[in-house]
């Protein structure tokens, strides 16, 4: 029987790097020009960009039926957008912030920061599978590479943004650490996840959105990312709608 850290220890230490970049990037924000802050902050946005193409490549390998994973993944984000908008999820998470942000008194860039660095830290298959193998078995190696590389991330977002971007460990713990709990407590068993087509959905709608957040940050654009994350839920679910109509032959990866 795994110990309630166990099960969660993946999430503690990634929330913990997510505070220690948020105070180092507090740190190297009193001492580096703007200039610099804001190259640091266009080189996030460019890795980001180069993952959410290699995530967004996973759509490619899915059929669903006779519809291209491509097709399947932009329906289901025009879909999942539009529930999305009806819900006013980009206000509601921005009004949040501006909560915390008369909470702590902070200033500036506060809520652009929580948001940002909110949606970076949460979307993608390592949150999901590193937490999954977390409460299942105890194993937190994917979820401390995660924490690392969003330690990393904390410190660039937060010489643009402020200390908003610390707040991020919030949802981080709740999506995370819920997630883990939630699989501790289902029994269940994930056979084969870089293959699993629920899985490659997951990243591949994932890795579109991780795209518009890295143009977000690069000033292209400012994309309502919040307004897709319906997506992430209904992809998986219209797989299994079309299994459970049509049987898994109709479901294969190419």
């Amino acid at each position: 029987m795994l110990s309630l850290w166990a099960k969660t220890s993946g999430t503690w230490i990634n929330v913990l790097t997510i505070m220690l970049g948020t105070g180092l990037g507090l740190r190297l924000r009193r001492s580096l020009p703007p200039t610099m802050q804001h190259i640091i902050t266009q080189a996030l946005g460019l890795t980001t960009i180069m993952l959410g193409i290699g995530m967004g490549q996973s759509l490619a390998r899915v059929r669903i039926g006779v519809i291209d994973g491509v097709i399947f993944g932009l329906v289901i984000l025009v879909v999942g957008g539009l529930l999305g908008e009806w819900w006013q999820l980009q206000d509601r998470l921005s009004q949040l912030g501006d909560w915390l942000k008369s909470q702590v008194k902070g200033g500036g860039k506060f809520t652009e920061g929580f948001v940002a660095a909110s949606l970076l830290f949460c979307i993608g298959p390592m949150a999901i599978l590193g937490s999954l193998n977390n409460g299942l078995v105890g194993d937190a190696t994917l979820l401390s590479l995660k924490a690392t590389m969003d330690g990393l991330a904390a410190i660039a977002l937060t010489g643009n943004y402020g200390v908003g971007v610390g707040f991020s460990a919030l949802p981080v713990l709740l999506l995370q650490g819920g997630l883990s709990l939630i699989a501790s407590l289902s029994g269940l068993v994930l056979t084969s996840p870089a293959s699993n087509t629920y899985i490659l959905s997951i990243t591949g709608i994932g890795g579109l959105m991780i795209m518009a957040l890295g143009l977000n940050l690069l000033e292209v654009v400012q994309i309502r990312l919040a307004s897709f994350l319906p997506a992430l839920v209904l992809g998986p679910l219209a797989i299994a709608l079309v299994t459970a109509l049509s049987g898994v032959s109709n479901i294969f990866l190419n």
